[in-house]
């Protein structure tokens, strides 16, 4: 069953002032003033303000008093909306074929067809959040059941990442305030005059005395929260998708029937991706069903095409997911990622042989949910650094290595600590133990001196790594390190680590 994830930014005034002026300073504090007549008050407040004592809803003049050297920036709700538009199309292109704007302050995405997050969802959640953190956004990212429980989560708990375990709405939300219900404020204000605080509170109320005082708004929000009505999350578009569908007077159902329009789909859309010169990466199929309730699907691709039958393909493979239910009354198909894309004569008998096109192989894997890239080297001496993931497809990397030591075919993504017996500074091992096990060291090479990079760390400046080749008594060699020079503490700790093995 799909879940539904709620991204909350807490502090999108600032931050969105923030990213469009990084010369601002990250020490200084930040103010939202919001304006209404003669009255100005705050309407928002960066982490720095909230420490010093400054809330939303504070006078402007009280703020600035409190807060000497406070920066106070006039609220623009426009600007903040279209942000807010502009972060949601990001994450419909990276994320999910079903994301929305959950105004103000955040957007809502269904989880199904992000089928290339994979581990779980906690990892999932972490890395959404890492990713805005990057972008310089705050970020509180919870899943649950239902959107209307995700937001709520996503809001109330203090925490980056928020996972409500399947079928455990009421219990995390049953403490909550009766603002996170989505209500209109005068509801919620009446509701509080009644001596209604929490949702818990509000469930466990007959329904027909709120219904008789304040309409069926409250028992409608309460019945989307614990899943009892279905609530669809109407996905972003802008005119640049290029997007066909088609509507049935009659639902379809039938699994041929669904891949006969899917197909005719396919075909206009890529008559209206020729017309304006674009290739597709990724194509999202929309299913409505009767119900209300959408299902999409997403298909990737390494690079831009233009192949009906390809891409036709692509979602023949996969339509087995949709489940129809009552019946499907809508398709639609939408190019989310397009490139330019050129013509190109194919080979023939009177020029060189076609290459061999890999691109649909790693296609399939992508749709698969299976991470698909390349690796290429990288300027840098330190050997963690000196490899890169690249697309499976692009440009060739020209540029490479420049090292004069040989390099182990297996480098292991963090040195493995051993001991080591050794004469310091500058002898290889003796012996050295992995694992559990002794190696005695037959022959030996080194060392190669590898220096920190200062430039990019300041723990850098003074370390080292002496580097040596070792093989034992039957043959296997292995790369280890000294961290250290082996005489001043101050360039490492002098301790052992395996690093790379040899074919």
């Amino acid at each position: 069953m799909p879940r539904v994830v709620s991204i909350f930014f807490p502090d999108l005034p600032t931050d969105r002032i923030r990213r469009a002026d990084p010369a601002i300073p990250v020490e200084e504090a930040i103010a939202v003033i919001w304006k209404s007549g003669s009255k100005r008050w705050v309407s928002a407040a960066d982490p720095a303000a909230r420490k010093a004592g400054v809330h939303v809803g504070m006078p402007a003049a009280k703020a600035q008093a409190l807060l000497q050297g406070l920066r106070m920036i006039d609220a623009d709700a426009a600007a903040d909306a279209a942000a807010l538009d502009r972060i949601t199309m990001w994450a419909l292109s990276q994320y999910s074929p079903i994301v929305a704007v959950d105004a103000p302050d955040g957007i809502v995405m269904d989880t199904e067809g992000a089928d290339h997050l994979q581990g779980g969802e906690e990892r999932m959640l972490t890395s959404i959040a890492n990713r805005f953190r990057a972008k310089g956004l705050t970020t509180r990212v919870a899943i649950a059941d239902t959107w209307g429980a995700a937001h709520a989560c996503a809001r109330a708990i203090n925490r980056e990442t928020v996972v409500v375990p399947s079928g455990e709405t009421i219990r995390a939300v049953e403490r909550l305030p009766i603002s996170l219900l989505r209500l209109p404020e005068k509801i919620v204000g009446d509701l509080r005059t009644l001596g209604f605080r929490t949702i818990g509170e509000l469930l466990a109320t007959p329904r027909a005395p709120l219904a008789l005082r304040f309409g069926p708004e409250v028992g409608r929000r309460l019945d989307q929260m614990f899943g009892r009505v279905c609530e669809p999350i109407d996905p972003i578009r802008s005119p640049e998708l290029v997007e066909v569908s088609r509507s049935f007077a009659e639902p379809i159902g039938a699994a041929e029937t669904i891949n006969k329009y899917v197909g005719r789909l396919v075909v206009q859309l890529v008559a209206e991706l020729q017309r304006k010169g674009l290739g597709v990466r990724r194509t999202d199929l929309i299913v409505e069903k009767v119900d209300g309730a959408r299902q999409a699907i997403r298909a990737g691709t390494a690079k831009p095409v233009r192949d009906v039958a390809w891409l036709t393909k692509l979602f023949r493979d996969r339509t087995e997911k949709i489940e129809p239910g009552f019946g499907i009354e809508k398709l639609t198909l939408v190019a989310v990622m397009s490139e330019p894309l050129e013509e190109k004569q194919k080979a023939s008998s009177l020029v060189d042989d076609e290459e061999a096109d890999i691109t649909p192989l790693i296609d399939v894997f992508g749709n698969r949910g299976q991470r698909v890239f390349r690796v290429a080297p990288v300027a840098s001496d330190v050997p963690e650094r000196s490899v890169q993931r690249i697309a499976a497809v692009g440009d060739e990397v020209t540029e490479g290595w420049v090292h004069q030591w040989r390099r182990p075919v297996r480098l292991f993504a963090r040195p493995d600590p051993i001991e080591a017996i050794a004469l310091l500074p500058d002898h290889p091992p003796a012996s050295i133990t992995w694992r559990g096990k002794r190696h005695r060291v037959k022959r030996a090479d080194g060392p190669e001196r590898v220096f920190g990079e200062w430039w990019k760390r300041d723990s850098e400046l003074e370390a080292v790594r002496d580097y040596f080749v070792v093989e034992n008594e039957i043959g296997e060699r292995y790369w280890i390190f000294r961290s250290g020079d082996g005489i001043d503490p101050e360039t490492g700790s002098h301790k052992w680590f395996m690093h790379g093995i040899f074919g």
